[in-house]
Parts: C-alpha cells; sequence; structure tokens
C-alpha cells in the first residue's frame, strides 16, 4: 500500500491526485505531528529566506508494519524504481 502524507490540504490533495492520475492515498497532517515524527521538517531557503519545508522522502516499511528503509531527499525522476527494486529483493513473501 502507498500513502503520501504532507501539510496540503484535502482539497489540495484531491486535485493533485486529479491532475497525476494517482491511486493511492494522500493524507493531510495539518499539526505537523508524523511530519516531525518522521524528521522531515527541515529548514530550506526559499528566495534568498530560510523557511521550514518537507524533505520530501520514502519509507518502506514491512507486513509487520516495522520500518525497513529510508530514502531521504529523494527527486520523483527515477526514485519510484529505486523503491520498486529495493521491495522486490527485499520485501518478497
Amino acid at each position: 500500500m502507498i500513502i503520501g502524507i504532507s501539510k496540503d490540504s484535502q482539497e489540495s490533495h484531491q486535485k493533485f491526485k486529479r491532475k497525476n492520475e494517482l491511486n493511492f492515498i494522500l493524507l493531510t497532517d495539518d499539526t505537523g505531528e508524523v511530519l516531525e515524527k518522521y524528521g522531515v521538517l527541515k529548514n530550506k531557503k526559499m528566495f534568498g529566506k530560510e523557511v521550514l519545508g518537507i524533505e520530501r522522502s520514502t519509507f518502506v516499511f514491512n507486513k509487520f508494519g516495522e520500518l525497513v528503509k529510508e530514502f531521504r531527499n529523494v527527486k520523483p525522476g527515477p526514485h519510484p524504481q529505486e523503491v520498486l527494486e529495493f521491495i522486490k529483493e527485499n520485501l518478497a513473501y
């Protein structure tokens, strides 16, 4: 199962899902509790100013809910294939 989490609103998530034809769950973490727990809230530079932003990351859990792999500061391009290969090689049941 794939779940995406960000601070964006549900309305924003729905637009994003439609635009990109996504078939997975997008959750809103408006308090930042989950983002903070996984350490993805980071200081970033935007237009010369330091702002608190989200470091795009992927977390892979096994069927028991145990965290088995973290991919930090990822770029969208080849990353999905990298995750898929990790899952095929390490989590084949």
